[in-house]
């Protein structure tokens, strides 16, 4: 039940009941998402750090928050499939693309794209809410395929670092859907 309401136009209207058909899955809810608490951002790179907030293995999707707390980099990649964006705070872009993108920003990545993610030195701190879906394909610096990174590859390096943290591997299971 959410914060009663006091002065609401909508102050007396009932909740539905049984707003969950009968095989759906509960909603995912974190406070705090952004949060600084670094135990929750698993090194995604060297100077990039990602916090998982809601995982689909069955269609090999994940959204997460991408940080850095200085310049960064995430290494060259291509996306199969669509990719959104958008920047909490911080500054960062693409090597290939002419724009830098800072808070309130939104980017929305096209199917097929190839790219190299940099975060720049900023006051604050590179924090991005993205939704990937599909594999990650790595690239060297011709642009050809040397490796990707899945979904169970992003799973099982959460579940890693979650074990080294303290709050567990299975920490991250909460999030699947």
């Amino acid at each position: 039940m959410p914060e009663k309401a006091t002065v609401e136009f909508w102050r007396n209207i009932q909740p539905i009941a049984n707003s969950f058909k009968p095989d759906a899955k509960p909603e995912v809810y974190i406070a705090n998402a952004a949060t600084d608490d670094e135990r929750y951002y698993m090194p995604f790179s060297e100077t990039v750090f990602s916090r998982p907030l809601w995982i689909s293995p069955s269609e090999n999707k994940w959204c997460d928050i991408l940080m850095a707390k200085g310049a960064g980099l995430v290494n060259r990649h291509y996306h199969p499939h669509e990719v959104f964006a958008y920047t909490i705070s911080g500054k960062w872009g693409y090597l290939e693309h002419a724009w830098t993108a800072t808070a309130g920003d939104f980017v929305y990545e096209t199917p097929g794209e190839s790219h190299t993610l940099v975060a720049y030195e900023y006051p604050e701190p590179m924090r991005v809410f993205f939704v990937v879906k599909g594999p990650l394909i790595w690239l060297d610096e011709h642009g050809n395929s040397i490796g990707h990174f899945d979904v169970h590859d992003y799973i099982a390096m959460a579940r890693t670092h979650y074990e080294k943290v303290g709050l567990g591997r299975d920490y991250v299971d909460r999030l699947f859907r």
